[in-house]
C-alpha cells in the first residue's frame, strides 16, 4: 500500500470516523475538523511505529498535519532520509 493510502486509512479509521466524517480530499485542510492536537500525537505515534521513522519535536507542527498531502510529504521525507543513511 502506498504511503498516502496508509496515512488516509489511519486518519479515516482513527480520527475521522469518531467525528462522523467519512471522506475528504488529499489537499483538504483537516485541522481542526478531523485532526486536533491529540490527533497529531496519535498520528506521530502511528508514523513512527508503522513506518519506523522518527519525527523530531520541531517537526510536530500543524502545517505538517493539515492535509493528507502534507503528512505524506513529512513521512516520505523521513523515509528518503532513512534510505540515504542506510546506503
Amino acid at each position: 500500500m502506498a504511503v498516502r493510502d496508509e496515512i488516509r486509512k489511519q486518519v479515516l479509521e482513527d480520527l475521522a470516523h469518531r467525528k462522523g466524517i467519512t471522506e475528504f480530499g488529499d489537499d483538504e485542510v483537516l485541522i481542526p475538523q478531523v485532526v486536533e492536537s491529540l490527533g497529531i500525537f496519535r498520528l506521530v505515534q502511528f508514523f513512527e511505529d508503522h513506518f519506523r521513522i522518527r519525527i523530531p519535536d520541531q517537526e510536530i507542527i500543524a502545517e505538517n498535519f493539515q492535509s493528507i498531502s502534507a503528512m505524506e510529504r513529512l513521512v516520505t521525507a523521513h523515509l528518503n532520509s532513512q534510505e540515504k543513511r542506510s546506503a
